[in-house]
């Protein structure tokens, strides 16, 4: 069954798996968005733990660094339903957004199904 759901145990949360993403992690590239992905020990029936991140350095008001993620959540909420339903492993991510204006959610839906395309969970690199 197809849940379009994203609870609260699919959120990445835990600081130091966030750090282990950014130095261990496989990183793709889609403009805007770049995705860090670690292969990670996750609870019971979670196969992803997602993160979304806006530098602060190119968006200075928190409106649009909360707007931003908000559809960057969206697009991987919509796109998470049908690709995670049958993988092997656990995995953690971090999607991290390039651009430096404002997106619309078009152009991030398809950097996201480009993003999740080319994800290929072999490669990822192990939590050590």
């Amino acid at each position: 069954m197809l849940s379009y759901r994203f609870p609260k145990k699919e959120k990445l949360s835990r600081k130091k798996l966030w750090e282990a993403v950014f130095e261990k992690g496989e990183r793709l590239r889609s403009f805007p968005l770049a995705l860090y992905a670690l292969r990670a020990d996750l609870p019971e029936g979670v196969p992803v733990q997602a993160g979304f991140a806006v530098p602060k350095r190119s968006f200075k008001k928190a409106v649009d660094r909360n707007r931003i993620k908000r559809l960057m959540r969206e697009a991987y909420r919509l796109e998470k339903a049908g690709r995670f339903n049958n993988m092997q492993g656990t995995y953690a991510f971090v999607f991290l957004y390039l651009g430096k204006e404002m997106p619309d959610f078009n152009k991030v839906s398809r950097a996201m199904k480009t993003i999740l395309n080319n994800f290929d969970p072999h490669e990822a690199p192990a939590e050590n």
